[in-house]
């Protein structure tokens, strides 16, 4: 068994744990809050970013040549918010029941096209990591998969299919309880574990469809507090002090994200590090020295 798979097995464990522990020392006004803006909807901000990703796409290429012939700006980008929870613990908080939690897994959902086809089926697939992984082992957790994913149906489709049988009177009725039984933490975590509703964050590329990035909703069911969608890249010649003009890469990406769980100081911290670490992505070759831990 190799390190990745080790490490895998060991973030695959944890979920069957808590999803989180309350936090319980934050300012008031964040308990406060909660009551007055009451679904993520009403609490959402938009983040829009732009970065330079030369070194990305040269560090994209130098792991390709080491072997990881796959490896691709969605495995950096993977890479960096893992290292961004380990760092900032805030941003991996959510909340439910009127409380605020601390997460205990870093759980990243994704949808993927079965295949590249307009009427192809989607599934949802979440990424659980530990949070001193490399990029390296983001790149083999996240190929092993959406592998396992493409050969057979998820955990995720087969409840899918079952609900679409429902009769629609009796549908309505199960939302209504799971939306009871989630305010209370009662949801199976059978179910949470597969629910593309639950977790640190979701992730979506529109680079492939060739098109900008989108500000995403948040679900108001579950409890996902970060949407991150990135889109096409693209040249811009800018001007250098000597007056001549250089060619540089850009994405774009948007973000939408639930107020309540932090502040705007502790969102643009977090995302200033996420920033820094695709600009200079060698970062993520070796574990960090440390994992903060959330306040209590």
């Amino acid at each position: 068994m190799t390190k990745e798979e080790k490490k895998m097995q060991k973030a695959l464990k944890k979920k069957h744990k808590k999803e989180g522990r309350r936090v319980r020392t934050l300012d008031p006004m964040h308990y406060v809050g909660i009551y007055l803006m009451k679904t993520r909807n009403d609490a959402t901000n938009y983040f829009p970013g732009q970065i330079d990703i030369g070194t990305a796409e040269a560090y994209i290429k130098e792991k390709r040549e080491q072997g990881l012939k796959e490896f691709s700006i969605m495995h950096l980008f993977l890479a960096a918010f893992v290292r961004m929870y380990s760092q900032h613990p805030e941003m991996n908080r959510f909340i439910r029941g009127s409380r605020i939690y601390a997460r205990n897994n870093i759980e990243i959902a994704m949808t993927i096209k079965k295949e590249m086809k307009v009427n192809a089926d989607d599934t949802v697939i979440k990424l659980v990591f530990e949070p001193d992984a490399t990029a390296e082992e983001v790149y083999h957790i996240t190929n092993k998969v959406i592998a396992d994913a493409l050969s057979e149906d998820s955990d995720f489709d087969g409840v899918v299919k079952i609900l679409n049988y429902i009769p629609r009177l009796v549908m309505k009725f199960i939302a209504w309880l799971l939306n009871i039984l989630e305010y209370f933490g009662l949801i199976p975590k059978s179910l949470t574990s597969v629910s593309p509703f639950h977790g640190s964050m979701v992730i979506t590329s529109l680079a492939s469809l060739g098109i900008p990035p989108i500000y995403h909703h948040l679900y108001n069911f579950g409890n996902i507090p970060i949407f991150f969608a990135f889109g096409k890249r693209y040249n811009k010649y800018e001007i250098t002090k000597d007056g001549t003009p250089e060619k540089h890469t850009y994405m774009d990406y948007r973000i939408s994200c639930d107020e309540r769980i932090a502040d705007g100081h502790a969102y643009s911290v977090a995302l200033r590090y996420f920033n820094s670490l695709i600009r200079k992505p060698e970062q993520l070759d070796t574990p960090p020295e440390k994992i903060v831990e959330d306040i209590p």
